[in-house]
């Protein structure tokens, strides 16, 4: 019976060390407080660490006003990629949004995350230029 479990237990280990194909820098990206048509977009970044090319398949947002951009090409063994996230920054007050990423990874399906919060108070107005003061 000793066997079997640590046969079992020695699976389990090596699964959960060679499950995730790719690594997110972060998960999760907090805008902080933004003004109001501010820029939206970001960029989670992320390295292939499996043994074969990553394959971004879909990804998918809990609403329409997150738009994520995924990868067109395989991403190979070992480099970098990038998946663009626009949120609409018109819309006052706080977010918090799930993004879904599907791939062809052992974990086909990861969470990421963006939260902040949108302040009512316009972008600052342009400073007055030196003729606007001679007038």
């Amino acid at each position: 019976m000793k066997k079997i479990l640590s046969i079992i237990a020695v699976c389990f280990i090596t699964l959960t060390i060679n499950a995730q194909e790719f690594k997110f820098e972060s998960e999760t990206i907090d805008y902080g407080k933004v003004a109001i048509g501010s820029e939206g977009k970001r960029v989670f970044e992320f390295t292939n660490i499996g043994d074969a090319p990553l394959i971004i398949k879909d990804i998918r947002s809990t609403c329409g006003c997150t738009v994520p951009k995924k990868p067109e090409e395989p991403i190979m063994p070992g480099q970098k990629g990038q998946i663009e996230v626009s949120y609409d920054t018109k819309r006052p007050g706080g977010f918090s949004k799930a993004i879904t990423v599907i791939s062809n990874a052992k974990k086909s399906r990861t969470m990421l995350k963006i939260k902040g919060f949108i302040s009512k108070k316009a972008v600052p107005a342009k400073e007055k230029t030196m003729m606007s003061d001679s007038e």
